[in-house]
């Protein structure tokens, strides 16, 4: 069973320099094996030339016919040729011209016999031994005919000394490839042997490492630069996920810490309601009043953890038409029963043109929740500011941009992600003129839980959900909640919400 399971590959050294050998092998074999038969085919070429170009005089054809010695009388003949003759009959004649102890080519006795075409030479081996001949028929005077032939013991030479150099080439060529080949595919892999090891320190602990070789003219330099990304992202990842489980243990302590006090105020005059004897009708009336109040902020509290849950979960609002000016005017009149301590005015958004008319502004989405998040922040400018302080609610339609909202800039904090630039937008600001807060407890205002006071008293506002709450509805509407501030220039609460467009459609409408 164990021979049939596939090797594993080697590696990609390995595989590299033995594929490149192998390519390389080949190409130099082709070129050996292409060089090897232009040669042997101009050797053999030269050779029927040769033959091609010489006739046997019509004399030497009569002096072998008579018994005599053929070309007597021609004095000289072209040095290795043979020349073999046939009678009128087509039997070969005993004489021969240019015969020496050479064994001959291994032709047929007779013509017939011969199978060879006239003017087509053709290669026959020797009568004994490995040498070979090239032969070619003609004809002759009165019916005869001859057979010329040439040894090509010269080709076969050249060509055999071809082999054996081609052979000591082609090793030679092997042996310098493997090593040359090996040094060039190790230089080569340098950068990916550096992040090889780069990458074994980082999966040793070392998060902060990259890898070094990231020129994106090259494979591996893009492959580096890819994989540096991929790091970034990992590692920014493993930060979101250690960051929001320690939001989520601030959360459960945070959560622990809001339902104790209630729970043992609850639990404490419960206790003392039981001994009714000893109380007064007063005390006793004190005691259940004390335990209805912390019921009933244990109760909001418990309700605002289940809004918070129910917006992360699956949040369902609705879609229609919402006037801003509306809302804020309904809010501010609202506002204005709760007291004079903050006087409210409405007003529109501060136009470069000079423009301060009041004009409806339109948006898509639940109004009841954005009627929540107006309250909520008109609430937190009474709770957070001393008493007299002015509270300026204003409506109006801008773009997206770091100058006006829907954007991030110095000294803004948003818990959403920036709108498009330019992006039509509807905004509805809520603006005291209070002590407003540091850059450090700013970047908190919307986490859950948290208040700028340390004493985590209730005496300057609610859990610390309510804020968390308004930017979680803000973007479910596609929009977001910002606030600008800066010690001693107040606080600035800006619900910036997509346009409703003139034809009803809606961009970045409510989830």
């Amino acid at each position: 069973m164990r021979r049939f399971l596939p090797r594993p590959p080697g590696s990609l050294r390995r595989r590299l320099v033995l594929g490149a050998t192998v390519l390389a092998t080949v190409a130099v074999l082709v070129s050996q094996v292409i060089g090897y038969a232009v040669l042997h085919s101009w050797l053999v070429d030269r050779v029927d030339q040769q033959l091609t170009d010489f006739h046997p005089p019509d004399p030497a054809y009569f002096d072998a016919a008579r018994g005599g010695v053929p070309g007597e009388r021609l004095g000289f003949l072209p040095s290795d040729f043979r020349v073999y003759f046939y009678d009128a009959s087509g039997r070969r004649m005993d004489r021969s011209l240019g015969a020496d102890d050479r064994p001959g080519p291994r032709i047929a006795d007779s013509v017939p016999r011969l199978g060879l075409r006239d003017g087509h030479p053709e290669t026959v081996d020797a009568v004994s031994g490995d040498s070979r001949w090239r032969v070619l028929p003609s004809s002759g005077p009165d019916g005869m005919h001859a057979v010329v032939a040439l040894p090509l013991d010269t080709v076969d030479g050249a060509t055999s000394k071809l082999l054996w150099l081609n052979a000591m080439l082609l090793t030679v060529a092997v042996a310098a490839l493997l090593a040359l080949g090996r040094w060039v595919v190790r230089l080569g892999l340098l950068p990916l042997t550096r992040m090889e090891h780069t990458a074994e320190r980082i999966s040793a602990g070392q998060l902060d490492l990259r890898l070094p070789d990231t020129d994106a003219r090259t494979e591996i330099g893009r492959l580096g630069g890819v994989l540096n990304s991929m790091l970034e992202r990992l590692q920014q990842a493993l930060r979101e996920r250690e960051a929001s489980e320690a939001r989520m243990r601030r959360f459960v302590a945070d959560a622990g810490h809001e339902l104790r006090t209630p729970l043992t105020v609850i639990q404490g005059y419960a206790q003392l309601a039981l001994r009714r004897a000893r109380l007064s009708a007063d005390e006793q009336s004190e005691a259940h009043q004390l335990i209805a109040q912390n019921a009933e902020r244990m109760g909001l509290l418990v309700n605002d953890l289940q809004l918070l849950a129910q917006l992360d979960r699956e949040p369902s609002y609705e879609n229609a038409p919402v006037d801003l000016l509306s809302l804020a005017a309904d809010a501010v009149r609202t506002a204005a029963l709760h007291g004079t301590s903050h006087p409210v005015d409405l007003g529109p958004l501060p136009d470069p043109a000079g423009n301060d008319e009041l004009v409806v502004v339109e948006a898509t989405g639940d109004p009841h929740r954005l009627r929540q998040i107006v309250e909520n922040l008109l609430s937190n400018a009474r709770l957070h500011t001393p008493s007299g302080t002015p509270v300026h609610v204003r409506v109006g339609a801008t773009g997206v941009s770091a100058d006006t909202c829907g954007a991030d800039r110095p000294g803004r904090t948003s818990a959403s992600p920036p709108l498009p630039h330019g992006t039509p937008v509807g905004v509805l600001e809520v603006a005291d003129e209070g002590p407003g807060l540091a850059a450090r407890n700013a970047k908190h205002v919307f986490e859950r839980f948290y208040r700028a006071d340390l004493s985590r008293s209730r005496s300057q506002g609610g859990s610390g959900l309510g804020l968390a709450i308004a930017a979680a509805i803000a973007e479910g509407h596609g929009g977001r909640l910002e606030l600008d501030t800066a010690p001693g220039q107040g606080c600035t609460f800006r619900l910036v919400l997509p346009a409703r467009p003139p034809d009803g459609r809606t961009d970045g409408a409510p989830r």
